[in-house]
């Protein structure tokens, strides 16, 4: 029995200069105007970053830290990695002496979880592993799994297990597991555009699964970001403008258990199926990390509880497209 690989490609394209580029190597000679472009993959996501600096030397020496720290933080944070921080964690039930890193993104994850009223829960991956058992067996049954089994996984869901402190992060629940997949590569996005802002750095545009613009591009105009359609390869939902702020999109369609899409990466954390309400979920935020945990979690909502998240915190836009493909806007 083979368990799906989840991908958990954000439906972000970029259409900004960063589109199509390469990792630029040191070798390379360019003008000191032209960016260092690097891109590739990273927490399961293909990301990319754009380093504008006077100094090309320089500019290609931060990008090689910045990917440094990427690669340290998929250590900490990567399910794909069975080393890594979180499969320890999920293995044996606790982490003593903890990356301050992991204590800082869970407790993130539990703000914007205790936020949401619960839609946002880092303790669902007792359900991924559900569907991804269930769908790699011999003859699978469509409707998925048994009321039964899918009890048994969601007695195990609930941020209420989940205990952090400085000292250790503890899972009190046996059978209990966390993913940070709605929320690692936001924070990820923003350690690497803290980063090259402390470095000087006031034109900068990073995706590290989420998108994040530092300033504006070099001669002043936004940076400009193509929302993509997810049953549409290669077509936008639209376009927006970006300065100095974030952008995450979650869509269902990033991955399915099925063929039918009626079971998707995203997980009601309350009924463990996967909500149908919206074709895509965007939200612009101060930062990637907001965004990142605020698209997973409004797509398990109706309107009026998107409009009062949004309303209650400064500077965060909703943008959703509902199942008919209608563009509904909350908030900015």
């Amino acid at each position: 029995m083979r368990t799906p690989n989840l991908t958990r490609r954000r439906m972000i394209a970029i259409t900004a200069t960063a589109l199509g580029s390469a990792f630029v190597s040191a070798a390379r000679v360019a003008r000191a105007s032209e960016p260092v472009r690097w891109h590739g993959s990273a927490l399961g996501a293909q990301v990319s970053m754009e380093v504008y600096h006077p100094d090309r030397a320089e500019a290609e020496r931060l990008a090689r830290a910045c990917l440094t720290e990427v690669r340290r933080m998929e250590q900490q944070f990567s399910l794909y990695r069975p080393d890594s921080a979180i499969c320890t964690l999920n293995r044996t039930g606790i982490l003593v002496s903890p990356d301050p890193d992991m204590v800082a993104l869970l407790k993130d994850a539990l703000f914007f979880s205790d936020l949401s009223g619960g839609a946002f829960d880092p303790t669902v991956q007792p359900l991924w592993r559900l569907y991804a058992d269930h769908f790699a067996s011999e003859s699978p049954d469509p409707d998925g799994p048994s009321p039964e089994k899918l009890a048994e996984a969601l007695s195990r869901v609930g941020r209420n297990g989940l205990q952090v402190g400085t000292d250790r992060i503890a899972l009190a629940r046996r059978g209990a597991a966390i993913t940070l997949n709605g929320i690692a590569q936001g924070f990820a996005t923003d350690r690497v555009a803290e980063k090259l802002r402390k470095a000087g750095l006031s034109t900068t545009l990073v995706d590290i699964g989420e998108i994040r613009a530092i300033g504006s591009r070099p001669e002043g105009a936004p940076w400009r970001i193509g929302l993509a359609d997810p049953d549409r390869p290669g077509a936008l939902t639209e376009t927006i403008d970006l300065v100095d702020r974030a952008v995450a999109t979650t869509a269902g369609a990033g991955f399915r258990f099925d063929a039918a899409g009626r079971f998707t990466h995203l997980f009601d954390p309350k009924t463990g199926l996967s909500p149908s309400r919206y074709r895509t979920v965007s939200v612009v935020a101060p930062s990637a990390t907001e965004a990142d945990a605020l698209s997973t979690a409004f797509s398990m909502m109706d309107i009026s509880r998107i409009r009062d998240i949004v309303g209650s915190r400064p500077n965060v836009e909703a943008r959703m497209v509902d199942s008919n493909g209608a563009l509904i806007v909350c908030g900015a």
